[in-house]
Formats: structure tokens, C-alpha cells, sequence
């Protein structure tokens, strides 16, 4: 199994498998076709019909307003070509060559013989990407880190790509036994972190226990059970979804590493790696695993479990399936579309993030449209579209068990309270009743130290100890946080040396690498009220040159201004972090002009910095 961490590999599973047979195993992205930004451009409204001339194979794309969707061109009865249909007068379905079968491209599914197959959809990609935000599902696209149409550049085709195979999970299937009571038992920590007892085995999800999230925007709802540190070190395994700090926090992990630093930890072989700043972190981990996606990886002989991909953000966000006899537990965590959208129907339980809220849009914005009352119908629009999207995928898959979980975050710090105020969230009460109102599902709200059993749920979901709730006068939500470190860590920034030269500014963004991009920034350092720092740096970057001017350049340009927290960007600059401690921890204000979203700006400083930080020791050596 691959390691890009570096660090120490040893797999403590009883049945290992070699490099070679996972690698003949794992799931894999195949492109079919690319189109270029001309013939992007060309797409008609309703059906479009392309061959790739290389493979001769050919496919539809179906496109109106809110959708792009795309299927290969052939039936799934006998592998007839689809042709126009001119008897459909919506200009939506296509007819086989073979027994005139039909399909009807906007929802892929068959009308004749109707309720007979559904299409298999292909996943779609800018840029080289395996996602799509350009004309794509409006509901995809609601669900990312920002809510609008993204601004298309020269270089921007759009790649249709399959997975293979598409629903991994179907190797070696295997029926599910009797449970005996407190055999599976699922207890609920905080936020995404989950203690799954499996027979004799223990495993954890996403640990973020104590600190904040996203430098210091974001800070725990819940209390966690006093006991959490003990149910982590007496785990058998961790899994980790994805890099971002509410699930990969370094403060739970550092608690964690003093008392158990060969803990093996199990995340997914992401194209940024779960734990690229481990050694920038300063703790102490000796056991991580990078698991290839789609292959299951064998505990025990009733023990399995399978880590699979976001078809939006393949680079970084997976999700799991943990498997105990034959019984699946799916865990979507924070994937907009998990697996391209492909997932196992009737688990027995189902986990997802449900919340929203998660991005700095639109709530760090100002100018132009983006007024209070524009923003307040935003998101209350957005966080509706949220709940029905996750109870219609609820009722498609049909799990046993339900459970909202990876939203409960709150803006606690004072200077944060217009964000607290604005960025309302969706209630776990509220889904699920939505959920029990269209389906038979049944749910669970979970409470930190809640604990679920899965055998008795199965047998019964009416039995009384089916789930077991904290003991009355168990603190549920926090009404403090300790504040005072971790500030003091980001303060510690401020004053350091390398911001006493303000060839900084090059020396940085030089190592962060984007240029030839037609867009001009300007970067303000704030106090906590986003007003000028005394003393801080106010200047432009012009990505085109990768210059720094003086005044905007004079030719066309769009423009954006960023003013951010000196004590976060300061941090950021100095460690090589990631934007978003910047933008999804609410220290920015930002505006722009046009009011147009930078996919490619935003994804870089987002995902794509080197992965070794700024060598500021020669910076300093050169200026003295």
C-alpha cells in the first residue's frame, strides 16, 4: 500500500494484501471523452450526440439550464445506438436502433418499456478534473464550497470519465448474519467522530475532540463524553476522511500521539495526502496507512471496510463503508457527490454531514448584490436545498438506520458573532422528520455519549434500548471554549521576522506558484474587525506576471479584494497552510468586481500549494 506521509506503513490487519494484488483491485478514473472549450460552447440546449473519433466510441450529453448530464450511446438491453427521437416533442429522449427502446436523457431513465433499467450516468470534469462545476447539477453545485457558476477560462474543456468499476463494493458479497445485542455498537462523540465497537475490534471516525477548526472560525457544538482520549487510545483503528481541521485536527491527535503514536490510522490515497503537514504539525504519528480506493481491506474475518472517492473533490474528500458480518455501514462524511453519486441501497446505516454552512460564502462578501437581505434569502434557500437533497438521497438509498451527523461546529469566538448570527444551519430534528415523512427510515439524532445498538435496532427499531442516551444531566452543548492557546499560537505570527521585510510578498506567493491567470488581488491586513492592521501590509498581486504593482493595471482585468485577520494570513504565510483557514473560518471579508467565482484561483490556494512550506531560513539569510 502506498504512504505518502512518509511515515512508518505496517499494516496490523490479520489478513495482508500485497502491493500488487490491491493495485490489480482498486478503482480507477478512465477518461472518454474531452471536449475542448470551443466545442463547450457549442453545447445546444436538450440532446447532443459525440463520438470519440480515437475509440470510436460514442455517448449523449443532455443540457438545459441547471443540467449537464452524459451517458454512453448505447441501450442497456441489447447495446443499441440511441438515435434522435422524433416522436418526443420536449426534445429530451432518444430511441434505440435495435427494438426502439427509449430513454429519456434529463432523468436517465428508461420510458419504454418504462420502470425497466436507468442509464448509467458518467461523471464530468473541467480542466482535467473529475468534477464538474460548469453546468452541472444545480444541486451538486449548491453543495460546494461556493454557490455559483464558475468562470470558464481558454483553457477549460470538460472530460467525461468512468469509474471502475463502479460499485466496488460488490466484490466478494456476503450475506448478512445475526447480530447478537451490543455486538455493533455505534456511540457518538462530537461532530463526525463516531466509536464503532465491531465485535471485538474498535474503530474511530474523524476525531476533532478539542481546538478549533479553520485556524480559529470554527470551535466544537458539543461536549464531548469525558472519556473521549480513553475510547481513542483503546481503538484498533482510525479512520480519517480528508485533510480539512474538523476532521483532521492536530490538537485531538497531538492528545491522542503522547499515549499512542503507532495507532494506525487509515485514510484514502488522495492526490493531496491526508497528512501532508504532519511534520510542519509536530506530532508524533508512526502508523498511517494510505489505502487505495475501492478495495476492500480485511480486519478480521467478520471485519472489513472500503474507503471510496468524492466525484467533486476526488483530490481530497473520501467517505467509507465499514462492513461487520455482512452488514454495511456507510459513512459519507463531507462528499458532495460520494463515489460519483454511485452508493450501496438498503445499509444498515447511514451516516452524512447535513448542516451546511460549511464555506465562507456568502456571509464574508459584500458589495454588489450581496446585501443583508440577499444574503438571508441565500442561505435560507440554499440550506432548504440542502435538507430535501439529503432526505431524497435517504429515500433512494433506503438505509435501516439514518443518522445527521459532521455539522455540529458553532462560531463561538465573540469577534465571529455576525457570522454566528447569519450562517444558520440546518437541524438534524428537522431532516429527519422530513426524512420520516417520505420514507420508512428510521432515525437518529445523536447526543454526545448516545449509543446505539445495532443488533437490537435491526431486530426491533422500537426496542427501548435500541439506543441508549446519555445520563440525564450529561452536558450536552458547550458553553465554553478555551480560547486563549490557540490564539496565542496565531498572534505568535504577527511579529515574527520574516514580516519586517516586505519582500515577503514575492517571496511567497512566488513559492505558491499561480501565475499566467488574468486576475489582479489586493491583500489587506485587518484587526478583528476588519479594519486596517496599523502598521500592516496593504498591496496588489497581479497573477497574470505574477507582479506586484503599485496601482491596478491598466488593461481589462477582474479584481478582487481580500481583507483578511493579520494574526490567520500572518500563520497561513509563514507555515504554508492552506486558504482554507482563510476563507472556510470566516477571516476574510472579500469583494470583487466582475462578480465572478476564480475556480482556479480559489482551487490552488485552496488545495493545490507545494507541499513543503516556504523556505523562509534562506528568505531571512538573503535579506540580512
Amino acid at each position: 500500500m502506498s504512504n505518502r506521509s512518509g511515515k512508518s506503513n505496517c499494516n496490523s490487519f490479520e489478513i495482508p494484501r500485497s502491493q500488487e494484488t490491491m493495485d490489480s483491485l482498486k478503482q480507477t478514473t478512465e477518461i472518454l471523452l474531452c471536449l475542448s472549450p470551443v466545442e463547450v460552447d457549442s453545447l445546444k440546449e436538450g440532446i447532443n450526440f459525440f463520438r470519440n473519433k480515437s475509440t470510436g466510441k460514442d455517448y449523449i450529453l443532455y443540457k438545459n439550464k441547471k443540467h449537464l448530464k452524459a451517458c454512453k450511446n448505447l441501450c442497456k438491453h441489447q447495446g443499441g445506438l440511441f438515435i434522435k427521437d422524433i416522436e418526443d416533442l420536449d426534445g429530451r429522449s432518444v430511441k434505440c436502433t435495435k427494438h426502439n427502446w427509449k430513454l429519456d436523457v434529463s432523468t436517465m431513465k428508461y420510458i419504454n418499456p418504462p420502470g425497466s433499467f436507468c442509464q448509467d450516468e458518467l461523471e464530468s470534469g473541467v480542466d482535467g478534473c473529475c468534477v464538474t462545476l460548469f453546468l452541472t447539477d444545480y444541486i451538486n453545485l449548491s453543495l460546494c464550497k461556493e454557490h455559483e457558476v464558475v468562470e470558464m477560462d481558454e483553457n477549460n474543456g470538460l472530460v467525461l470519465i468512468e469509474l471502475n468499476p463502479p460499485n466496488p463494493w460488490d466484490s466478494d458479497p456476503r450475506s448478512p448474519e445475526d447480530l447478537a445485542f451490543g455486538e455493533v455498537q455505534i456511540t457518538y462523540l462530537t461532530h463526525a467522530c463516531m466509536d464503532l465497537k465491531l465485535g471485538d475490534k474498535r474503530m474511530v471516525f474523524d476525531p476533532w475532540l478539542i481546538g478549533p477548526a479553520f485556524a480559529r472560525g470554527w470551535w466544537l457544538l458539543h461536549e464531548p463524553p469525558s472519556d473521549w482520549l480513553e475510547r481513542l487510545c483503546k481503538a484498533d483503528l482510525i479512520y480519517i476522511s480528508h485533510m480539512h481541521s474538523d476532521h483532521l485536527s492536530y490538537p485531538t491527535l497531538k492528545k491522542l500521539s503522547a499515549r499512542r503514536p503507532d495507532i494506525p490510522i487509515y485514510v484514502g490515497d488522495t492526490e493531496r495526502p491526508v497528512f501532508w503537514n504532519l511534520d510542519q504539525s509536530g506530532v508524533q504519528l508512526t502508523n498511517i496507512n494510505v489505502m487505495p480506493f475501492g478495495v476492500w481491506q480485511q480486519v478480521d474475518k467478520n471485519l472489513r471496510f472500503m474507503i471510496l472517492m468524492d466525484g467533486v473533490h476526488p483530490e481530497m474528500d473520501t467517505c467509507i463503508i465499514v462492513e461487520y458480518k455482512g452488514h454495511k455501514i456507510l459513512n459519507t462524511v463531507d462528499c458532495t457527490r460520494p463515489n460519483g453519486g454511485r452508493l450501496p441501497e438498503k445499509v444498515a446505516l447511514m451516516m452524512s454531514d447535513f448542516a451546511g454552512g460549511a464555506s465562507g460564502f456568502p456571509m464574508t462578501f459584500s458589495g454588489g448584490k450581496f446585501t443583508e437581505e440577499w444574503k438571508a434569502q441565500f442561505i435560507k434557500t440554499e440550506r432548504k436545498k440542502l435538507l430535501n437533497y439529503k432526505a431524497q438521497l435517504v429515500k433512494d438509498l433506503q438505509p435501516r438506520i439514518y443518522c445527521p451527523f459532521a455539522g455540529y461546529f458553532v462560531e463561538s469566538h465573540p469577534s465571529d458573532k455576525y457570522i454566528k448570527e447569519t450562517n444558520i444551519k440546518n437541524d438534524p430534528i428537522q431532516l429527519n422528520n422530513l426524512i420520516k415523512k417520505n420514507s420508512d427510515v428510521v432515525t437518529w439524532t445523536p447526543r454526545p455519549g448516545a449509543t446505539l445498538d445495532l443488533g437490537r435496532m435491526l431486530k426491533d427499531p422500537t426496542d427501548s434500548k435500541g439506543i441508549i442516551e446519555p445520563p440525564e444531566g450529561t452536558k450536552i452543548y458547550k458553553d465554553s471554549w478555551d480560547f486563549e492557546p490557540y490564539l496565542n499560537t496565531l498572534n505568535a505570527a504577527i511579529g515574527d521576522e520574516i514580516f519586517l521585510h516586505s519582500s515577503w510578498i514575492k517571496e511567497y506567493f512566488t513559492w505558491a506558484g499561480f501565475k499566467n491567470y488574468n486576475l489582479v488581488v489586493r491583500m489587506i491586513e485587518t484587526d478583528e474587525d476588519f479594519n486596517p492592521f496599523p502598521g500592516g501590509y496593504n498591496y496588489l498581486v497581479d497573477f497574470l506576471d505574477l507582479s506586484f504593482p503599485k496601482e491596478r493595471p491598466s488593461r481589462e482585468h477582474p479584481y478582487e479584494e481580500i481583507h483578511s485577520r493579520v494574526d490567520v494570513i500572518r500563520h497561513v504565510v509563514k507555515n504554508g497552510l492552506l486558504w482554507d483557514d482563510l476563507y472556510i473560518g470566516f477571516q476574510t471579508r472579500l469583494q470583487r468586481d466582475p462578480d465572478i467565482y476564480h475556480h482556479l484561483f480559489w482551487n490552488h490556494f485552496q488545495i493545490k500549494l507545494p507541499l513543503t512550506p516556504p523556505n523562509w531560513k534562506s528568505f531571512l539569510a538573503h535579506c540580512s
